[in-house]
């Protein structure tokens, strides 16, 4: 008797254990009887609040899912333009679930299973904005219109995976890698061109200045050199008047005196050697007679 108590209270905790199940935060949960959604009396889906709930035993299967913002950001994807160019295109969803029961029939309950089909559906809402303008549109200006369009377009399509499209946001926008290196080659041949052409315009200015200066220095040095030899001249017609002047006043004592500069710039050196004859007029101021006489 005793064991068969034991047993029974072992099965009425083990089906108490299987009768309750808990919701965690952030989690909502809905309940499969026989493989079919548990539904209300007014036919909708049953979902299940985070707390402590009960469930019918070994019958009932419990489907947690997640009703937290989610974030969808995956590889960027290729669109083309109105004007035929395609453009590398990288885009980000946030979303989250608002109808539980469609979620799980639609998307079997698997976020990236969901996840995959949402961004199918994003991409071709972007492909029909993108497909619509140009570029120079879409740079300048038209981005926000072009993301606002695609959340509506999105949140429409999303509607029968029980999905709630909250944000759809365009990070950037690229050229492809070879229409880029495209460009950039050409960018670098125009500015390349430029830089040569100021190169030579410089060049060509610095000639310019280099060519005046030579003119302003030939000028200024011919300038000099004729004041120059004008002062030389003056200086020299100067000089000749002064010893002019001297001459006429005493010749003898002239005479005398350039004779002492002669002696002097003469017998500048010891190893000097001059032969003269004794009776030459440059020794007349050297003799006692002529010496005496002078003081």
């Amino acid at each position: 008797m005793k064991n068969m108590t034991v047993v029974g209270l072992i099965i009425a905790a083990f089906l108490a254990f299987s009768s309750v199940f808990v919701v965690t935060e952030g989690q909502r949960a809905i309940v499969l009887l026989f493989s079919k959604v548990q539904k209300d009396s007014q036919d909708n889906a049953v979902v299940y609040e985070p707390g402590l709930h009960l469930k019918v035993p070994f019958f009932s299967q419990v489907r947690r899912i997640d009703a937290r913002i989610q974030t969808l950001d995956g590889a960027p994807d290729r669109f083309v333009t109105s004007e035929k160019k395609d453009l590398i295109v990288d885009s980000f969803v946030k979303w989250r679930v608002n109808d539980f029961s469609a979620y799980y029939l639609r998307a079997r309950g698997d976020k990236q299973y969901a996840e995959t089909l949402l961004k199918q559906k994003v991409n071709n809402g972007l492909r029909t904005n993108f497909g619509s303008r140009t570029i120079k549109e879409i740079v300048s200006g038209e981005r926000s219109e072009l993301m606002e369009e695609a959340l509506v377009q999105a949140s429409e399509s999303a509607q029968e995976l029980g999905i709630e499209v909250l944000d759809v946001r365009v990070k950037q926008i690229n050229l492809p890698n070879e229409v880029s290196n495209s460009i950039f080659q050409r960018m670098r041949a125009e500015r390349t061109a430029v830089a040569k052409e100021h190169r030579s315009e410089g060049q060509e200015k610095a000639e310019i200045i280099r060519a005046e200066v030579d003119r302003r220095v030939t000028v200024m040095l011919a300038d000099a050199e004729r004041n120059a030899r004008a002062v030389r001249g003056q200086g020299d017609a100067l000089a000749a008047k002064i010893y002019a002047d001297a001459y006429n006043k005493d010749p003898e004592f002239f005479g005398f005196v350039r004779s002492l500069e002669a002696y002097k710039n003469t017998f500048t050196s010891k190893g000097d050697v001059m032969v003269l004859s004794p009776d030459s007029e440059f020794f007349d101021y050297m003799k006692a007679k002529k010496v005496n006489n002078a003081r």
